[in-house]
């Protein structure tokens, strides 16, 4: 009887505890990045929390009115949009986009650090996240800050003010300055820089310039973005907080990352259990296309479709015309249908074959059974659907990590790369041909798809019980890292390694000082022989 009675409290405890969490968590999202692409992951993470009885007060560049997410979500609009591309063609002398294949790494990540400055300060100085900063009552308001991943780093300052725990997301998966924050070690002999063009598969060259743009990125980043990042931080943190802790420090705090990254489209690499994979959490089950397009694929038939886009950001429309023109004649040649997203649907006499349109949606075209091949710049979101969709891809990376998503795709075999400032009639022609004619691409992107899409939970329910599960243990400190708290000659071990030269050379010192007295007495035992 008295067991019974013990086991019906703890269960009784049990699902209160559960039901406390499951009437909601008040969770604040910063997600400020004006960038069109990564809204995707940050949408679709919302819509899975609200759905899942969470209270979220969301700070972000786009508007999920249109999502219609009920009384559990509050917006904070930042109006209005920062253009930072304008930023970009003013300080590397860009008149659009395709230029960018021109940048060294260098010059992107120099790029990265202006946008990151001028977006958070944009958004810093609006009404309404001045007033979150400060507000009168933070105890309890909210349980949990997410943010993103990404050069936005002043925003970790919110868990200073509301004493709550930290998960980032990533937009861009994996990348090099990220051991650092989580406490390990990433070898750069085996693991890409995430905006270098290299797999993990690097020769000595590879590896030296590898070594070489991830060591340039810590420095760059300790000792130009950091100081400015921690002006931005303390003049609008600063009035609140008194003494506001450094980036980096704060960075180092950090509960647990959402990564958007999944194998087999990602490169083995040392992590640790708060870094947490869940790529693919934009992908929905396809919905019915627009009846033009839907007719449009439905009517190609036996020789398929191809479908071209280059993302949000790089449009088709600044293409130079030289360039256009001889897309329009190889498509015009073929006997697939191509739809292509094109910005400037004025662009006059089209091939019979051909459609444009503004806007499509892509994820719902590449599930479609007639399209053959997908034409991308490489964009992390789109590889994912081609992958999800088993869709071979012709790759045309522009920048950023584009160049390492194209090439793990080629190096896994179901995916072809063109430089564009290098693209002929007959190397377009070609790749497209072997695309299309050449089963091995397909068959390597289904067998790549089957593993994408094997694994043991939604990415998005993956996410939502990663962020109910750092709420329910209080920021989960079991999972962070020993290395965070040593000193940085303690984590490399130098420490341990000029212990052991002293060793070292304290032995051979002895036994060459050894040597010397046994020398010494051998002369003077022969000398008073011989006397």
């Amino acid at each position: 009887m008295q067991f019974t009675l013990i086991f019906g409290l703890l269960l009784a405890g049990g699902f209160y505890s559960q039901l406390e969490l499951a009437e909601g968590a008040k969770i604040l999202a910063v997600y400020a990045y004006p960038g069109k692409s990564h809204f995707m992951m940050h949408n679709a993470l919302m819509r899975e929390l609200v759905e899942s009885g969470h209270q979220v007060t969301m700070i972000t560049a786009f508007s999920l009115e249109k999502e219609q997410l009920g009384e559990n979500f509050t917006e904070i609009l930042i109006e209005p949009v920062y253009d930072y591309w304008n930023d970009v063609k003013q300080n590397f002398k860009a008149d659009h986009l395709f230029e960018l294949t021109r940048l060294t790494s260098h010059d992107f990540l120099k790029m990265l650090e202006i946008i990151g400055l001028k977006t958070t300060e944009h958004a810093l100085k609006q009404p309404k996240v001045q007033a979150l900063i400060h507000a009168q009552e933070t105890e309890g308001v909210f349980d949990l800050l997410l943010a993103e991943q990404f050069y936005q780093e002043a925003f970790l300052a919110f868990a200073k003010i509301y004493k709550i725990p930290v998960v980032t997301t990533s937009t861009l998966s994996y990348e090099n300055n990220m051991s650092q924050m989580m406490g390990l070690i990433s070898p750069w002999s085996f693991v890409p820089h995430g905006f270098s063009p290299f797999t993990d598969r690097m020769n000595f060259l590879e590896r030296v310039t590898n070594s070489y743009v991830s060591l340039y990125e810590d420095l760059q980043r300790l000792l130009s973005y950091f100081p400015k990042m921690d002006a931005v931080t303390r003049e609008f943190f600063g009035p609140v907080l008194g003494e506001v802790p450094k980036v980096r420090h704060m960075e180092r705090q950090i509960s647990l990352m959402l990564l958007n990254g999944h194998a087999p489209m990602t490169t083995a690499r040392p992590t640790v259990d708060a870094m947490v994979p869940v790529g693919g959490m934009h992908i929905y089950p396809p919905k019915a296309l627009p009846q033009d397009m839907q007719a449009f694929l439905d009517g190609a038939g036996e020789a398929g479709a191809i479908y071209f886009s280059l993302g949000s950001n790089v449009q088709s429309k600044d293409m130079p015309p030289e360039m256009l023109s001889l897309f329009l004649r190889v498509f015009g040649s073929l006997q697939q249908r191509v739809l292509w997203k094109f910005e400037d649907e004025s662009i006059g006499q089209l091939p019979e074959n051909v459609m444009v349109r503004k806007w499509m949606p892509q994820a719902d075209i590449l599930a479609h059974r007639h399209v053959k091949v997908f034409i991308t710049h490489g964009g992390l979101f789109g590889t994912q659907e081609g992958v999800h969709y088993a869709v071979p891809m012709l790759g045309i990376p522009i920048y950023c990590d584009q160049h390492l998503n194209i090439n793990q795709a080629v190096l896994g075999g179901y995916a072809i790369s063109l430089h564009f400032q290098s693209i002929t009639e007959e190397s377009l022609r070609h790749s497209l041909h072997q695309l299309l004619h050449n089963s091995t691409y397909k068959e390597t992107i289904q067998r790549m798809s089957n593993i994408f899409r094997d694994r043991p939970q939604d990415p998005r329910r993956t996410a939502v019980y990663w962020i109910e599960y750092v709420i329910r243990h209080g920021g989960a400190p079991h999972m962070r890292s020993a290395g965070l708290d040593l000193n940085w000659f303690q984590f490399y071990l130098l420490d341990v390694i000029g212990f052991a030269v002293v060793i070292l050379i304290a032995g051979i010192l002895t036994i060459w000082l050894a040597i010397r007295l046994l020398m010494r007495s051998y002369k003077k035992l022969r000398k008073t022989k011989n006397e």
